[in-house]
């Protein structure tokens, strides 16, 4: 998980030089480089998924804290129980739509998809999907990880 949290990070570097290398094109020769939309397009979803299971181990996912932290330690169990309940809506959703990208990477890979204009300049999209389906899928278990920790609360069986 934190290989591709890095992965993501260097991926951002990248895209800043891909973005910061158009900008100059585009004042230098009046026109934009190859790619650099549709890759870019591309590199933030896929930034996205690799650091989404680096996010959800650290409990920085955009919720209301105002709310639940407060609630948690007032009532624990009910707390543990919604903490549960959030846990479980993101593992089922982040793993239907890792589980949709599996047939949209073997499409793929079948059809030879690319991004760009042949002759010019392409880049097969694959790649990127199979990056994404993975941190999709990562995320989806550290959610069932964090989901099976709040049953533990629950059920008092922290261990």
């Amino acid at each position: 998980m934190e290989a591709f949290a890095a992965l993501g990070t260097v991926l951002i570097g990248v895209l800043m030089v891909i973005i910061c290398a158009d900008i100059v094109a585009r004042n230098s020769m009046g026109a934009s480089l190859p790619l650099v939309s549709e890759g870019g397009a591309l590199l933030v979803v896929t930034l996205v998924a690799l650091q989404l299971a680096a996010t959800v181990r650290a409990g920085r996912l955009a919720r209301t804290e105002v709310f639940i932290v407060s609630f948690a330690h007032r009532f624990p169990t009910a707390g543990a129980i919604l903490n549960g309940f959030y846990d479980l809506v993101g593992a089922v959703v982040l793993g239907v739509i890792a589980w949709a990208s599996i047939r949209v990477v073997g499409k793929d890979i079948a059809a030879g998809e690319f991004i760009g204009v042949p002759g010019l300049a392409t880049l097969q999209t694959w790649p990127f999907r199979v990056l994404i389906l993975a941190g999709f899928a990562i995320a989806a278990i550290e959610f069932a990880v964090r989901l099976i920790a709040a049953l533990r609360r629950v059920t008092g069986k922290n261990r």
